[in-house]
């Protein structure tokens, strides 16, 4: 009789390991680039469009109003969709493992 656990796709396996890191690299390489363009794009903006930076809204100019009450929501957003989107990314790859478990488990059993 076959070990049938030792045929199992395994969750802990390299291979699961690799993809679902390599998945979220992707992810993070994305949200570590929206946060580094919004960063940078604060001096771009004051350099490039020093009127329209220098503009009140709410009796602040354009520049600390997205520093002060902008920048920080921003930012829990990124957080929050990586987050969110890693969560994603890990059921994803159990479920795909999963699936070929059941998938190999209906052949094993026609056999």
């Amino acid at each position: 009789m076959k070990n049938s656990s030792a045929e199992k796709p395994d969750i802990h396996s390299e291979s699961f390991l690799h993809t679902l890191m390599r998945r979220q690299l992707k992810l993070s390489i994305a949200c570590a680039a929206t946060f580094m363009i919004a960063l940078l794009g604060m001096p771009l903006a004051n350099y490039f469009l020093p009127e329209l930076m220098a503009k009140r809204i709410f009796g602040f100019t354009l520049t600390w109003f997205i520093l002060g009450v902008v920048f920080f929501p921003f930012v829990w957003i990124i957080s929050y969709i990586f987050i969110k989107r890693s969560i994603a990314l890990e059921d994803d790859e159990v479920k795909q493992v999963q699936e070929g478990s059941l998938a190999t488990d209906a052949k094993d059993a026609k056999v």
